[in-house]
C-alpha cells in the first residue's frame, strides 16, 4: 500500500495548524507539526516530508532564515516549500522566493487555493522522485552491463594470452578458440539486445515480416548455442512438428527471442540436465513455441515481474543476471501481436511459452 504524502507545517501558532488540518481534511495527507523553526530543522534530521508549509512571521528563527537553511542542505533542498504569509508587498514576496521558497500563499488561507498549491508542489516532488529513481536505475543498469561485458572480455583476453605461448598443443589451441568464439557470441548477444530494445521502445523498429520455416529457425538456434550448452554438460533437445510450415515473422527478431530463451535456460539449468525446445501448430492456426528447463523455476509472485526491464527475480550466485533478456522477449513478441508466459515444469524447472498468430501459414513440405 502506498504511503500517503507527508506535509510538515511550521508555525508558532497551533491554531494555524488546526486551520490547515481542517482545510486539508479528506485529502489523504499525513500532517506533521513543528511550533518553531529550530524544532522543524531538528525534525528534518530524522524525516523528510514531501511538502513544507512555512510561516514567515515567527519569533527567534523567522521563516525566511528557516527556508534559507533548508535549501542550503542538499539532503533537504529538493523538498518544495510553500511560504504562508500575511505579507502582501511584492518586495516581501520577492524576498521569500529569493531564500529558496517554491511558492507562497497569503493569509487568510483559502481552502481551494491551499489544496491547489499543495497538489502542485506534490506533483513537482513526485516528478523529481521519479527522475531520481530513473537515474538510480540507469546507474545500476550501467554497472550491470559493465559487469556482464567484463566477463566475456576477460575470457577473450586470457585465451588470447594462452594462444600466444608457442608450446600450446593443438587440442588446447582449439579449446581456447572455442572459448573466444563463445565469449564473442555472448558480447554480441548483449549488444544486440540493447540496440533492439532501444528501437522497440522508441517505436523506430519496423518489423520485416518474411515467411520463415519454424523448424529450420528452431534447429538453427539450437545449433548456435550447442557449444555453450556443452560447457555446462547440458543436452539440447528438439521436439518439432513433422510437417514443416512457414510463419510470418521478422526472422532476425524472432531468432533473438529464441536465442534469449535458450540462453536463459542454459544459465539456470543444472549440469547434466536437458533443455527442450518445442514447436507446435495449434488447431486455431497459431504457433506455440516452448523452451523447457529443469532449473530452479520461477516463483509465482515473480512471473510477471521477470518480463520487466532490469528485473532479475531471484539472485543466483555466479550467474550473469542483467534483467534485459526476458524484457526484450516480451517486447519483441508483443510487437508481433503475440504473448509470452512462464509456468512450472515437472518435476522442476520452468516452461516459457510463446504464442504467435499465423494467418499466413503455408505448408512447404515434409521433413
Amino acid at each position: 500500500m502506498q504511503t500517503p504524502p507527508s506535509i510538515l507545517v511550521i508555525d508558532d501558532e497551533p491554531d494555524n495548524f488546526d486551520v490547515v488540518e481542517t482545510l486539508l481534511d479528506g485529502e489523504n495527507y499525513r500532517l506533521c507539526y513543528a511550533p518553531s523553526g529550530q524544532q522543524a530543522l531538528d525534525r528534518l534530521k530524522s524525516f523528510q516530508p514531501d511538502v513544507i508549509l512555512l510561516d514567515i512571521m515567527m519569533p527567534d528563527l523567522d521563516g525566511m532564515e528557516v527556508c534559507r537553511r533548508i535549501k542550503a542542505d542538499p539532503q533537504w533542498q529538493v523538498v518544495p516549500i510553500i511560504v504562508v504569509t500575511a505579507l502582501t508587498s511584492k518586495e516581501d514576496l520577492a524576498k521569500c522566493l529569493a531564500t529558496g521558497a517554491d511558492d507562497f500563499i497569503s493569509k487568510p488561507i483559502s481552502g481551494v487555493e491551499l489544496r491547489a498549491r499543495v497538489n502542485s508542489m506534490l506533483r513537482i516532488k513526485q516528478q523529481y522522485d521519479n527522475l531520481q529513481a530513473l537515474l538510480k536505475l540507469r546507474e545500476d543498469m550501467v554497472n550491470m552491463i559493465v559487469h556482464d561485458l567484463q566477463n566475456p572480455l576477460a575470457s577473450i583476453l586470457l585465451a588470447t594470452e594462452i594462444l600466444q605461448v608457442p608450446e600450446v598443443k593443438t587440442e588446447k589451441l582449439h579449446r581456447k578458440l572455442d572459448q573466444i568464439a563463445i565469449a564473442v557470441q555472448q558480447l554480441q548477444g548483449l549488444i544486440d539486445n540493447l540496440l533492439l530494445m532501444a528501437k522497440l521502445e522508441s517505436d523506430k523498429m519496423i518489423l520485416n515480416y518474411t515467411d520463415v520455416d519454424i523448424c529450420e529457425i528452431c534447429l538453427s538456434a539450437l545449433a548456435n548455442l550447442e557449444a555453450i550448452a556443452n560447457q555446462k554438460q547440458l543436452t539440447l533437445v528438439s521436439e518439432l512438428p513433422q510437417t514443416n510450415r512457414t510463419i510470418k515473422v521478422d526472422a532476425a527478431i524472432f531468432r533473438r527471442v529464441l536465442d534469449n530463451l535458450l540462453s536463459n535456460a542454459i544459465k539456470f539449468s543444472p549440469s547434466n540436465s536437458q533443455i527442450i525446445l518445442r514447436a507446435e501448430y495449434l488447431d486455431s492456426g497459431n504457433i506455440k513455441v516452448q523452451v523447457a528447463d529443469f532449473g530452479p523455476g520461477v516463483p509465482v509472485e515473480l512471473r510477471q515481474r521477470i518480463f520487466e526491464k532490469y528485473e532479475i527475480g531471484a539472485l543466483i550466485q555466479e550467474v550473469s543476471q542483467i534483467g534485459l533478456g526476458l524484457a526484450f522477449c516480451k517486447m519483441a513478441i508483443e510487437a508481433h501481436q503475440g504473448t509470452i508466459t512462464v509456468e512450472d515444469n515437472q518435476p522442476q524447472g520452468s516452461i516459457f511459452t510463446v504464442f504467435l498468430k499465423n494467418s499466413y501459414e503455408k505448408v512447404i513440405g515434409n521433413s
